[in-house]
């Protein structure tokens, strides 16, 4: 009690929630454009914190933390263009959304999720975390690699209208993810001569190329003059924030949020899994157990909820590992990891006993983070709308400029910008030949893991049974295959409902013909 009281006491010091706000404020605008990571943000907030107690910097760094995880919803919901991987699913249906005059409640939705998330986190990183860290370390690379393959399941449900398109995406997605340096032995492969590709093609490029640029050469396309009179914004509706809406609305069904904030504390916990994928997969999992699958994509409220409260809920499931063994579970972490060694504090599974203070400070700063966001949140949304009256001949070239700074900044290469463009040109060519994005996109940040993993294992032992004889691998395998098979399933099902309405309409017509003659 002494130890949280002295937490409690550093956290809340006026000084010290101010810094916060701001570091909350910096996390979300930092999120929001486009190439801007939270890893970035962080690692940027980490030299300012060196000369601030323990305390106080590391609740300043949780507070970016924190903040940028919900930051990549606002370009994401006003823009099409996650600006965070973490925010991929989100566009999915915040975007459509907005675009159908909806954008308030777009933002509110995805604001509420990430608050809820992020506080059932908090509560399951207090009262589990030893369990959950034990679970997650037992992990070898059989099941690491059983696990990117359940996710890449997903993609059977992230296909659109094909199969076979969406299928092809992530094929190409994981064969954009080969090219570069081999992920363990640093040698070239798939260059085909051409230094551009000698340093491989970072996902990030793939991210705000696949969303940015493509959608931006979308935004390009001529429009006539009525067209343009109508959509002088990227999108256009209410303004005003509906928070109390949407709590009412949430809280109606609050199984989708609870879900999907487990799943995120449960990917988060397993390190290197991170954010990017628990997105997808509450996105996805949320998918399934709708009544009305056919709606996801087209402005699904459930969409929004389970995309935001998946990725917000990562940050306390990954700081499990961290507290517990000092195994970061992202990037972010291991900026975290290092701002507390810095401060001569050694991470690993005594700092909760010889440093409790510090810990219990972490879980204060992450619940006050939490409040600021949803507080700033709301307060900057019609701060963040009124750009949706600036016109599209400005909005293009400011979002295309800071998607090529922000590519630009993540390793200060041109070649990337090269990249950028090519990556953006054939994003662009896809949508038009109505190709899924999202199955590529998976592809690429899933592929390398998978790689890595499956590599370790037959380097740790040749025995390819293994697999299937350890238990956590075999039953990750055998949901694999179910996933895809109920995908399979679902999608002909669809296919057959949408081809038996289509001939009862047709029968209708046709009997109000002969009936009319």
């Amino acid at each position: 009690m002494d130890a949280f009281l002295l937490a409690l006491g550093g956290v809340t010091e006026p000084y010290t929630l101010m810094l916060m706000a701001v570091a909350t404020f910096a996390g979300i605008v930092a999120a929001a454009i486009p190439g801007f990571t939270i890893t970035m943000a962080i690692v940027l907030t980490l030299p300012l914190t060196f000369a601030m107690p323990p305390m106080q910097g590391i609740a300043v760094m949780l507070s970016v933390y924190v903040g940028g995880l919900s930051g990549g919803l606002f370009s994401a919901a006003l823009l099409g263009i996650p600006g965070t991987p973490s925010a991929v699913a989100t566009t999915f249906d915040a975007f459509p959304m907005a675009r159908s005059g909806q954008p308030g409640r777009a933002l509110s939705l995805g604001l509420f999720a990430s608050f809820v998330g992020s506080l059932i986190s908090i509560v399951i990183l207090i009262v589990a975390a030893p369990p959950l860290a034990l679970l997650a370390v037992k992990l070898g690379p059989w099941e690491y690699f059983a696990l990117i393959v359940f996710a890449l399941t997903i993609i059977a449900s992230l296909v659109g209208d094909s199969l076979m398109r969406g299928l092809i995406a992530g094929l190409i997605g994981i064969a954009i993810a080969t090219i570069g340096p081999d992920p363990l032995m640093a040698r070239e492969r798939f260059t085909f001569g051409y230094e551009l590709l000698t340093a491989g093609i970072p996902f990030l490029v793939v991210l705000i190329g696949m969303y940015a640029m493509s959608q931006l050469l979308s935004e390009l396309e001529p429009t006539s003059s009525s067209q343009q009179a109508s959509s002088s914004s990227l999108v256009s509706g209410d303004m005003r924030p509906h928070l109390w809406d949407v709590v009412k609305s949430t809280m109606r069904k609050p199984i989708n949020i609870v879900r999907s904030s487990l799943l995120g504390v449960f990917i988060g916990a397993v390190p290197g899994a991170g954010s990017s994928i628990s997105n997808l997969v509450a996105y996805d999992q949320a998918k399934r157990a709708s009544k009305h699958p056919e709606t996801f994509g087209k402005g699904e409220p459930e969409g929004v909820v389970a995309s935001e409260a998946g990725n917000s809920s990562t940050v306390g499931g990954s700081l499990i590992p961290l507290i517990s063994l000092g195994i970061p579970g992202s990037p972010a972490d291991a900026v975290l990891m290092a701002a507390i060694m810095v401060h001569g504090i050694s991470i690993g599974p005594r700092l909760i006993l010889d440093h409790p203070d510090l810990v219990y400070s972490m879980f204060i700063a992450m619940a006050v983070a939490s409040f600021f966001m949803l507080f700033i949140g709301i307060l900057m949304m019609r701060a963040f709308m009124r750009l949706l009256n600036v016109p599209k001949y400005i909005v293009v070239p400011v979002v295309l400029a800071c998607c090529a700074i922000g590519t630009y900044t993540l390793n200060n290469r041109l070649s990337d910008l090269y990249l950028l463009a090519a990556i953006g040109t054939i994003g662009y060519l896809m949508k038009k030949l109505d190709y899924p994005l999202a199955p590529l996109v998976l592809g690429v940040v899933l592929g390398p893991i998978a790689e890595t993993n499956l590599r370790r294992a037959f380097q740790t032992s040749a025995d390819w049974t293994l697999f299937f004889t350890r238990p956590i691998s075999a039953l990750l395998l055998t949901l694999a295959v179910v996933s895809v098979a109920y995908s399979i399933y679902s999608y002909i099902r669809q296919r057959r409902l949408l081809a038996q309405r289509a001939d009862a309409a047709q029968n209708n017509a046709y009997q109000d013909g002969v009936s009319q003659e």
